[in-house]
């Protein structure tokens, strides 16, 4: 029965989307006396993973041009507060952008990067100069109506520039630059603190070459505020793209040949399902034949009603602990992305079929509901928390390809011992998403060619209340980041994830020299960064 209702709603969310839907909230509200009188940040979920609280903030500030950034941080800076950056999206999962303090303490300033947004496109240099809080769409279509493409783009679309590059966000590829988008920067302007003598904020313009260039590119915005980014792009082509399901029996053994074979490879396994399934992923020819557009299911504007009633459907099986009703949810899940084709469209409105072809600004990266405008109240993000959508937590690994294949091995391994019943939960997501990032140069980028793994799962309304399989879900975690000592995803996690991360990067010692030469007085650090990067020991938040 539950399992037929839960079928029923997702089909239901893959009914064409309404033409008219809500946004998602601004991640800063304030209240009556003006933008910076009472305002609170919160993420894209409505809860951090450390913790559900609002970061109440004292001031808010919404510069328009780097000239307005340097007055605020200047501002900052004689005055001695605390300063944090949030764009118009806020997608981060830690508590990245919440510089501490409260609204009743002068000393923190947020500033909000949302009307920071130009884009220049410069066709002969084959680049694209944004300003920090660009919308990623929007610097993809501009390249696009230049004939040109970005080459790298995480899947989720409803990011800024300035966001995405300082939290080493990825697409997929061993390829050329690869697939993390910090990779393919060739400039970038930075406002950070400096003395009264200097007006007590200064502009570094950094290149490629530049001394301080590989701590500027991944910053967590501990070293001042990224006001524009230069991205290098490539004459405009095609992507042709296949989804194969197969038996995962050899996953661990063939995944890095997917890799080499296909340009933007990835796979997806759902391991209580036994099964992955491999995107075969590579350029066409401009003259190839096909207009497609990649809309993945997962991003679409959903109807509220449909999301409430999975998140419900979901709760209850929880609360019941009926694992078979959450396998059921999990086989009517991948059912349905395999009808659909996981959200491609051969022309733009149907899926017909594999291959499906289309130019690659309509295939690297999705997300349709982030860009709803504010007109109805009857469909937005999934997640949206206003509409107490679909709540969960996010984990994202990094391993060297031979220490993948031993995480694999070992998740075998629990699943053959603990049953493969107690790995559903996670396959009623979207199973563990595996995608391939090459070796880079920013200090706090990959190290060394990776493997990203990437997977969601219930979070309870309570957090006090045990997830039905968390046990299960804990060591999968504990396996990738302790035994085989992954690295987190700097933008997702819980803070478990993040014991330990010093030793994890090579370069993590001239990160900290630059950070010292840039920020000497701490003006861009925050409860999250001195626990994570400072080692300083700070009160848990949700336990389950």
């Amino acid at each position: 029965m539950v399992a037929a209702t839960f079928l029923l709603l997702l089909l239901s969310s893959l009914a064409p989307a309404p033409a008219l839907s809500l946004p998602p909230r601004p991640p800063v509200r304030c209240g009556g006396g003006g933008d910076d009188a009472g305002c609170v940040l919160s993420n894209a979920y409505g809860a951090w993973s450390s913790d559900r609280a609002d970061c109440p903030v004292a001031a808010v500030a919404y510069p328009a041009s780097e000239r307005e950034v340097v007055a605020a941080v200047a501002r900052a800076s004689e005055g001695g507060a605390r300063v944090k950056v949030v764009s118009g999206f806020a997608h981060n999962i830690p508590k990245l952008a919440c510089p501490g303090g409260g609204a009743g303490n002068g000393s923190t300033l947020l500033i909000s990067t949302a009307r920071l947004a130009g884009v220049e496109v410069d066709a002969a240099a084959r680049t694209v100069a944004a300003d920090a809080g660009a919308p990623l769409r929007a610097v993809i279509d501009a390249a696009e109506a230049r004939g040109l493409s970005l080459a790298a783009a995480p899947y989720w679309e409803g990011v800024s520039v300035g966001g995405l590059v300082s939290t080493g966000s990825h697409g997929s590829s061993w390829w050329g630059r690869g697939g993390a988008v910090h990779d393919h920067v060739v400039a970038l302007r930075l406002v950070v603190p400096a003395g009264e003598a200097d007006g007590w904020a200064r502009v570094l313009a950094l290149r490629k070459g530049d001394e301080l260039f590989p701590a500027a590119l991944v910053s967590l915005g501990l070293l001042g505020v990224v006001t524009k980014v230069t991205l290098a792009l490539e004459p405009r082509f095609k992507r042709s793209i296949t989804y194969e399901y197969r038996d995962d029996t050899a996953f661990q053994d063939d995944f890095a040949a997917h890799a080499a074979r296909h340009e933007f490879a990835d796979i997806t396994w759902y391991p209580s399902q036994r099964t992955a399934v491999y995107r075969v992923d590579d350029r066409a020819p401009l003259n190839a034949s096909g207009d497609g557009v990649n809309d993945f299911i997962g991003f679409q504007s959903t109807l509220i009603a449909v999301s409430a009633g999975i998140r419900a459907a979901e709760t209850a099986l929880e609360r019941s602990r009926s694992v078979k009703g959450k396998c059921a949810m999990a086989a009517a899940e991948i059912a349905a992305k395999r009808l659909v084709g996981s959200g491609l469209r051969n022309n733009g409105v149907l899926f017909t079929g594999y291959p499906v072809v289309g130019y690659q600004g309509r295939m690297q990266t999705s997300g349709s509901c982030a860009r709803s405008p504010a007109a109805d109240l009857l469909s937005a993000c999934p997640w949206d928390p206003r509409f107490r959508g679909l709540f969960f937590y996010e984990t994202t690994a990094f391993f060297s390809p031979a220490r993948f294949r031993d995480f694999i091995l070992d998740v075998k391994r629990l699943r053959d011992a603990a049953g493969a019943d107690s790995l559903c939960g996670v396959d009623v997501y979207n199973g563990l998403l595996v995608r391939f990032v090459r070796a880079s140069a920013a200090h706090l980028g990959q190290p060394e060619d990776s493997v990203a793994v990437d997977f969601n799962y219930y979070r309870a309304s309570d957090a006090a209340a045990p997830r039905l399989g968390g046990d299960v879900w804990e060591e999968v975690e504990q396996l990738a980041f302790v035994k085989h000592g992954a690295r987190p995803h700097w933008a997702k996690n819980r803070l478990v994830a993040f014991a330990g991360v010093r030793g994890k990067y090579p370069g993590w010692g001239a990160f900290a020299a630059a950070k010292r030469r840039l920020d000497p007085r701490g003006m861009f650090d925050s409860p999250w960064s001195d626990e994570v990067v400072g080692g300083e020991e700070a009160a848990k938040g949700d336990g389950c």
